[in-house]
C-alpha cells in the first residue's frame, strides 16, 4: 500500500474545480465595497463556518460514504473481471466465424461482377 500525503489530499488534481475559498465565492466589485471592518469580519466568518461544517459532515458521513464508493468500485471492477471482458470474449469469437461468413458470401456475389466489369471496360482502351 503506498503511503497515504496528508498535504496533498488531491496529487491528481480531480477536484480543482471545486473553488471553495472566500475569493471564489465572494468578492466586491470597484465602485461597491463596504466597510472594512464588516469585509474582513465576512472573510472570518465564511471561513469559519465553512471549515467546521466540513469537519462536522466528513466525521458524521465521510467513512460511510468512503465505504459505499469502495464497494461501488470493487462491483465495477467484479463485473468486468468476470462479466464484460468473457463476454467481449465472446462476441469477438462469434464475430470472427460471421465475419468469414460474411467475406464469403460478398466474394462470391460481387467477385464474378467485378471482374465482368473490370473486362468489360478493360476493353475500352485509348490507342
Amino acid at each position: 500500500m503506498a503511503d497515504l500525503d496528508m498535504i496533498n489530499r488531491d496529487p491528481n488534481n480531480i477536484n480543482d474545480f471545486v473553488g471553495v475559498q472566500f475569493e471564489d465565492v465572494l468578492a466586491e466589485p470597484e465602485g461597491a465595497h463596504s466597510i472594512d471592518c464588516v469585509w474582513k469580519a465576512s472573510f472570518f466568518c465564511f471561513n469559519i463556518w465553512k471549515n467546521f461544517f466540513y469537519k462536522l459532515a466528513t466525521l458524521c458521513c465521510g467513512m460511510c460514504i468512503a465505504a459505499e464508493w469502495g464497494c461501488e468500485f470493487a462491483r465495477i471492477a467484479f463485473t468486468h473481471v468476470w462479466i464484460v471482458t468473457p463476454l467481449f470474449k465472446v462476441l469477438e469469437i462469434n464475430c470472427g466465424c460471421l465475419q468469414k461468413f460474411w467475406a464469403l458470401c460478398v466474394h462470391c456475389c460481387c467477385d464474378p461482377c467485378c471482374e465482368a466489369f473490370g473486362l468489360l471496360f478493360g476493353a475500352f482502351r485509348k490507342d
